[in-house]
């Protein structure tokens, strides 16, 4: 999910892997404003179509990841029409093994795309490509399996599923390694009963935000769902 600040309004991109689609909806109202379901211009014949993550270039270009299915990144233009699309199902340099999560990497200038592929064998990654969709390098290996990627400043912050949360710095060095489960039954485990969790250690952590203060609000994929803020340390 994303939030831009488009024509004096505030919009909410997301991806639905239940719905076969992207959309993006006016965070006031909730009125949907735009879908992007699989592109039949494409030319491709996908037996089918599951988004897992979304995000959008400075110029309101959308990429739109097929994690579940076909592993293509889509690309669209900001009123939804298909431009291109990149990357193949597999384990090679520039393929993904589940395109999870996606974001716009503003560490670089020109910005470029920051994609973990989270069931990468034998570990996941995370991969830089450029927005005409061109693979760039491998940005850090050995990761368990990232499900998705916040950027704020210099700083990633990156949920491991197993269980932990990674951050890296600029030079895309591991510099925290946070909430880590030591009981290898839990790490990734969404099923385990509320008297049994800990604070500040995660099961099968999902997803992250920082806020302007560089707190993290941290996602874990539970069965009653969990929401911790880890505090920066001044």
């Amino acid at each position: 999910m994303k939030i831009r600040e488009e024509d004096g309004g505030e919009f909410i991109y997301g991806a639905r892997n239940a719905n076969a689609e992207g959309i993006k909806f006016h965070s006031e109202n909730g009125e949907i404003v735009l879908k992007l379901g699989f592109p039949e211009e494409s030319g491709l014949k996908l037996d089918k179509f599951n988004p897992t993550a979304i995000t959008i270039a400075p110029n309101g270009d959308i990429f739109l990841s097929d994690g579940y299915a076909s592993n293509h990144i889509f690309k669209f233009d900001k009123t939804g029409k298909y431009l291109k699309h990149f990357g193949n199902k597999g384990n090679g340099l520039k393929e993904f093994n589940t395109a999870h999560g996606m974001t716009l990497d503003t560490r670089y200038d020109p910005p470029r795309l920051l994609i973990c592929d989270r069931n990468h064998q034998p570990k996941g990654r995370l991969l830089h490509y450029d927005l005409e969709g061109n693979f760039i390098d491998e940005v850090v290996t050995g990761l368990g399996m990232p499900t998705s990627a916040s950027v704020q400043g210099n700083y990633v912050s990156v949920p491991d599923l197993h269980g932990r949360l990674v951050i890296l710095d600029k030079n895309n060095t591991i510099i925290a390694v946070l909430g880590s489960n030591a009981d290898p039954a839990k790490g990734g485990n969404y099923n385990i009963p509320q008297d049994q969790w800990v604070e500040g250690v995660f099961s099968g952590t999902h997803g992250s935000s920082w806020d302007n203060d560089g707190n993290l609000y941290v996602q874990d994929w539970n069965v009653s769902g969990r929401i911790m803020k880890l505090v920066r340390v001044k």
